[in-house]
């Protein structure tokens, strides 16, 4: 994460006062585990995998996307700390230990974010999911219906393009809308031309489109952040973190720099708050299928 901030223009020696406004993340994922790094962060958690009433994650993958957005990095004297530390929690766990899920269960989620969006003030919904093509259109227009009337409602949805590239039109259904901020994955310098950098296999968009899809990019291999199946004996943690790649690293990313951003400006909608990320990218000069706008730039994103 040390690597990321510096390459995202995220590292600060001292936190604003603003930033002591936390904002509420909702995610859709495999759980959340009690690790030391998120004490104090989930405001509300419901499986609707198993519909087990304990905080749980069987799988690692959603504890790692919650680290990266708002881990404290409690268990690295702040080393590996997320974009928004101060920032809350409200997960749904809609998929199982195998990183799989239904599209019910997701609807069920999306559903019950917009339901507890008064109550937590839940201001953005991460989908590190790379939901591809449907089978079914139904359950696909569902899916796509619901996204957009998370963003109606006011809620900066933030999806993955999916691990599904690089070809054209390989990015994930659910991202093709407009009302949602489609986030790829690049590592700009880092691992350039390494067959295992995550821009090799981040889904793109159409070639020729009315709209830019992926709409941004974020750095998303070897990402370090809060493990899930870490040890605790006599006081000492074990393995309290571990490597990840792929656009749904990115995508959390991106989540945790507009927590940020809406921390500094919480009147922004989700149109204001779409456009302030994708103005404020790096351009790294590849297609527009591929980078959309970008690389995040969090500088800049909070600039006066």
């Amino acid at each position: 994460m040390q690597r990321v901030k510096e390459q995202i223009g995220a590292n600060w020696e001292h936190w604003e006062d603003w930033m002591g406004r936390p904002v509420t993340v909702g995610v859709l994922d495999t759980g959340l585990a009690r690790h030391p790094d998120l004490q104090g962060k989930t405001m509300d958690f419901h499986d609707f995998v198993s519909q087990r009433n304990l905080i749980y994650d069987n799988n690692g993958h959603g504890t790692h996307i919650c680290g990266i957005i708002c881990g404290s990095g409690a268990s690295s004297g702040g080393k590996f700390s997320g974009l928004a530390p101060s920032g809350r929690l409200v997960m749904g766990k809609v998929l199982d230990e195998n990183g799989d899920g239904m599209t019910q269960q997701m609807l069920e989620g999306m559903e019950w974010i917009l339901e507890n969006q008064s109550r937590y003030q839940i201001r953005i919904l991460n989908l590190s999911v790379g939901i591809g093509s449907l089978n079914d259109p139904d359950k696909e227009q569902a899916l796509k219906e619901m996204v957009e009337r998370l963003w109606d409602n006011g809620i900066v949805v933030v999806c993955a393009a999916g691990n599904k590239g690089p070809a054209d039109n390989s990015i994930s259904s659910v991202g093709g809308s407009e009302k949602v901020i489609t986030v790829g994955c690049h590592d700009g310098v880092y691992s350039k031309g390494s067959p295992h950098s995550c821009d090799a296999y981040s889904g793109r968009g159409p070639f020729a489109a009315p709209y830019r899809k992926p709409d941004i990019v974020a750095p998303g291999t070897d990402i370090v952040s809060c493990n899930a199946f870490f040890q605790r004996r006599y006081n000492h943690l074990y393995h309290p973190y571990t490597l990840k790649s792929g656009t749904s690293m990115a995508t959390s990313i991106v989540s945790g720099a507009l927590a940020l951003l809406l921390q500094k400006h919480p009147g922004l909608d989700p149109e204001a708050a779409k456009r302030r990320l994708t103005y404020t990218a790096t351009d790294l000069g590849e297609p527009w299928n591929k980078q959309g706008w970008g690389m995040v730039n969090v500088a800049k994103l909070l600039e006066d």
